[in-house]
């Protein structure tokens, strides 16, 4: 019979707002779940301890402990190398941070660390809309613009550990200036972040539009994915416009990706994809196939929404976990 802790893994999907951890068996069945608040003005230390409390605590409710744990599996946001260290993580101000070294640490067992994005991808190929194709590419549509790549059944992360970083491919040369200080990126035309600075550009502008409205009433200070849907319910004419010219960069984007890489399938995930499903998908979809090179059998790329929602990213951690400790 084998042993718990060759068979159990806790998934943490570190994000902006919030640090989500799931205890998952060998059958990739949940057991547990935990959610905090992402602290991330503390110093890097304090928020690695935050996420060691979070684990211990999400073990307690599995009924475990931490030596029961094959691993802890992280995705973080930024670029991670290949010894687990954050390199660059600018929305929580890290640089050079050694997260995997000083969780492990922490809690006492080996710790696998990767960008969460990529995470979310593996979650998605392996447990959700990947269906476990060989190639597959994930385009994941948030506060910016994330990828991940699939190759050969495989995460693919490139020389460095920064593969699949397509939001930051630029997709309009002289186009709006993108956080990573250049112009016309994809993150700069069709994020979340985008779309609502065109819609305070049209509101600016003396268009009318719900939004605004929106976020006061819900107490947003940001256009949140479910703010962005009230919108479009309402019907909003600024809002679905903006939403239209997102959706037409995003599948020039996927188009690009496809071209390149010759993909059988892409999953379109984050919160919008979340929430719209096939109406987020649909016209990215419609507009790559018009920009595919191989337009005789454009049809075969799969191109559809995630279907494991805010577990792609600790699902996904899990499953990179088994696979990089050669068990899965």
């Amino acid at each position: 019979m084998q042993k718990a802790k060759d068979t159990i893994i806790v998934g943490v999907d570190m994000g902006g707002t919030s640090l989500r951890a799931l205890v998952v068996n060998k059958k990739d069945k949940i057991m547990a779940e935990e959610k905090v608040p992402t602290n991330a003005s503390q110093k890097p230390s304090g928020l690695i301890s935050d996420i060691a409390a979070l684990v211990e605590k999400a073990v307690r409710a599995a009924g475990l402990k931490l030596s029961d744990l094959s691993a802890v599996s992280i995705g973080a946001p930024g670029t991670i190398d290949r010894r687990g260290v954050v390199r660059k993580a600018p929305n929580l101000g890290w640089k050079d941070v050694p997260l995997g070294h000083e969780l492990k640490a922490l809690v006492g067992v080996p710790v696998v660390v990767d960008n969460d994005v990529n995470m979310g991808v593996v979650g998605e190929h392996i447990l959700g809309a990947g269906g476990r194709v060989d190639e597959m590419a994930g385009v994941f549509v948030g506060t910016g613009i994330g990828g991940g790549i699939i190759i050969g059944g495989k995460l693919y992360v490139g020389s460095t550990g920064g593969a699949g970083e397509v939001g930051h491919t630029v997709l309009m040369v002289d186009g709006p200036v993108c956080s990573c200080g250049h112009r016309g990126c994809a993150e700069a035309l069709a994020s979340r972040t985008a779309m609502e600075r065109d819609v305070r550009a049209a509101v600016g502008a003396g268009r009318k539009s719900l939004v605004t409205e929106i976020m006061k009433k819900r107490n947003k200070q940001r256009m949140t994915s479910s703010v962005i849907c009230a919108a479009l319910k309402e019907k909003d004419k600024v809002m679905s416009e903006v939403m239209e010219r997102a959706q037409y960069y995003l599948g020039v984007l996927v188009a690009n990706v496809v071209n390149l890489l010759d993909t059988e399938r892409v999953v379109i995930g984050g919160g919008i994809a979340e929430r719209m499903g096939e109406d987020f998908a649909a016209p990215i979809r419609d507009t790559a196939y018009e920009y595919f090179l191989r337009q005789s059998d454009a049809h075969r790329v799969k191109i559809v929404p995630g279907a494991l929602g805010d577990n792609a990213g600790a699902l996904g951690a899990v499953v990179l976990a088994r696979q990089r400790l050669g068990k899965y």
